[in-house]
């Protein structure tokens, strides 16, 4: 469950990247995107250790 939940979290902050980058172009939408779902990752892997272990 706890996997479900960080892949979540690092979709919608993807998502949020992409959508904010697109106003830049296509390949600074991709790059942020990217930056944001590892940011995304780290912050849902710490949520999840916080609050659902």
């Amino acid at each position: 469950m706890g996997f479900i939940f960080t892949m979540i979290v690092s979709t919608v902050f993807g998502v949020v990247g992409l959508w904010i980058g697109n106003f830049f172009g296509m390949a600074a939408g991709l790059a942020l995107s990217t930056v944001a779902s590892l940011v995304g990752y780290y912050y849902g892997y710490k949520w999840n250790r916080e609050y659902f272990c």
